[in-house]
């Protein structure tokens, strides 16, 4: 069964930092694009960052580029966010995805395996 277990939410005050794990099991994910997204209440699910296959290509919303960084290692079968000067509207629950394809993309829908997330909150 592919689980993917994301940690390492929490409180922080705006302008610190955090970082994202995602820890995937039941199958290997070397091959295969991972991604971050975020949802808040009454709000629609939003791309965060993406990397490729091989860590040649990421790809970060415009909101978050420059703050934002994503990492992956495949030997442990885990993928990282490193969020640094975090806002508050940075605040949401945090979710990793697994495409079966090593080609990072977008669109949620495009996504084959999710986490069940972890929460974010910044304070003002």
């Amino acid at each position: 069964q592919v689980q993917l277990v994301e940690s390492g939410g929490g409180l922080v005050q705006a302008g610190g930092s955090l970082r994202l794990s995602c820890a995937a099991s039941g199958r290997t994910f070397s091959r295969s694009a991972m991604g971050w997204f975020r949802q808040t209440p009454g709000k629609e699910r939003e791309f965060v960052a993406g990397i490729n296959w091989n860590e040649g290509t990421t790809d970060y919303a415009d909101s978050v580029k420059g703050r934002f960084t994503i990492s992956r290692d495949n030997a442990k079968n885990t993928v990282y966010l490193q969020m640094n000067s975090l806002k508050p509207e940075d605040t949401a629950v945090y979710y990793c995805a697994a495409r079966v394809s090593p080609w990072v993309r977008r669109g949620g829908d495009e996504y084959d395996y999710w986490g069940q997330g972890t929460q974010v909150t910044v304070s003002s």
